[in-house]
C-alpha cells in the first residue's frame, strides 16, 4: 500500500478539482485512507457529500462505483443475483443431453450477475465505493453492509465467502432522513458536513462559477446564510447556491434586487410554501445583506 496523501495534499487536490474542503473534512479523509476504514458523511441535502466521493475518485485515479439507495433495496439489487433464465436453460440441457455434469454447476461464476457491492470487492483495480443516501433504504438493508464494512468481504450462501482483492475506499452518505443503526456507525469514521460559512461559500461560488464578480458572489453568500437561519420546509443547500449564481450570471446581473429574487426563486426553493415565505421576506433579507456589505 502506497503512502496516503497528507491532509494538506488532500485539501489542495480537492481545491484543484473545484471542491473547497475545510481542514476537518480533509483530515477525516486522510484518516479514512490511512486506516482503510469506511467514511460516513452526514449533512443536509445539497452540501456536497456525494461530490466528495466523485472528487476523490478523480484525485486517486480510481473508478467510482455508486450504489444509489432507495426504499426496498435488497441483496439482489446490491450484492448479486443469479441468472435464473440461464440456469433453467442449463437444466433443460441436462434433461435432453443427459447428466454430463452435476446440478450444482448452475451456481458458478457463469450464472452470477454481480451488483455494485460485489463488483467493488472483486475489482482488480482499487475503486471508490459510494453508498449514497443510505437513510433512504430500509433499516434491514444496513445488515447486508456490516460484513463488507468490517471485513471487506461478502458471504454468498451458494458460493461461500468472497474477500476483496483490494479494499475499496467506501464513502457512505446520509441526509438524516432517519437515524442509522449503531452497528453501522461503529464500523465507520464519521464527519458531519455543515452549511459553509459566508467566506467559504463565496470561495465555492468563485471556484465553480469563475465568471461571477466578487461583489455578487459575496452578496449571494451573505443572503444564503440569512436564508438558512429561517424556518423553511427545505433550506437551500450549496447546490441551490450554485444554481442561483449560475442563473444570475446567465442573466448578466451584477447585483440583486427584489425583481431578480422573484424571477429566480425557483433556483432556491422547490416547495410553494417556501417560495411564498421567501417572497414575503425578500425585502428584509436584501436590506440586511446590503447593510452587512457596507460594514
Amino acid at each position: 500500500m502506497g503512502k496516503p496523501l497528507s491532509t494538506e495534499q488532500i485539501k489542495k487536490a480537492m481545491k484543484e478539482n473545484s471542491y473547497i474542503c475545510d481542514d476537518q473534512l480533509a483530515f477525516i479523509i486522510y484518516l479514512s485512507l490511512a486506516m482503510e476504514k469506511p467514511l460516513l458523511l452526514e449533512g443536509e441535502p445539497g452540501v456536497g457529500k456525494t461530490e466528495v466521493a466523485k472528487v476523490l475518485s478523480g484525485i486517486l485515479g480510481r473508478k467510482l462505483i455508486r450504489l444509489q439507495c432507495y426504499e426496498g433495496l435488497d441483496a439482489n439489487a446490491t450484492i448479486c443475483e443469479w441468472n435464473y433464465a440461464k440456469q433453467l436453460l442449463k437444466i433443460k440441457t441436462i434433461d435432453v443431453c443427459g447428466p454430463s455434469y452435476q446440478l450444482d454447476d448452475i451456481f458458478t461464476e457463469e450464472f452470477l450477475i454481480a451488483r455494485p457491492l460485489l463488483t467493488a470487492l472483486r475489482s482488480k483495480e482499487k475503486v471508490v465505493l459510494l453508498i449514497d443516501e443510505i437513510d433512504r433504504a430500509d433499516e434491514e438493508f444496513e445488515a447486508f453492509l456490516l460484513e463488507i464494512l468490517s471485513d471487506f468481504q461478502i458471504t454468498i450462501p451458494e458460493m461461500g465467502t468472497i474477500k476483496a482483492i483490494h479494499k475499496p475506499l467506501v464513502i457512505i452518505t446520509s441526509n438524516q432522513v432517519r437515524e442509522l443503526h449503531d452497528a453501522l456507525k461503529r464500523r465507520c469514521l464519521y464527519h458531519y458536513i455543515d452549511y459553509p460559512d459566508p467566506e467559504r461559500e463565496m470561495a465555492i461560488i468563485k471556484t465553480k462559477i469563475p465568471a461571477i464578480n466578487d461583489y455578487l458572489a459575496k452578496k449571494i453568500a451573505g443572503i444564503m446564510t440569512k436564508l438558512r437561519n429561517q424556518e423553511f420546509y427545505k433550506r437551500p443547500g450549496v447546490s441551490e447556491t450554485l444554481d442561483w449564481s449560475q442563473a444570475l450570471t446567465i442573466l448578466e446581473k451584477e447585483d440583486i434586487d427584489e425583481e431578480v429574487m422573484d424571477l429566480t426563486c425557483g433556483c432556491l426553493f422547490k416547495f410553494k410554501e417556501d417560495v411564498r415565505r421567501f417572497k414575503d421576506m425578500k425585502n428584509e433579507i436584501l436590506i440586511e445583506s446590503e447593510a452587512d456589505l457596507e460594514e
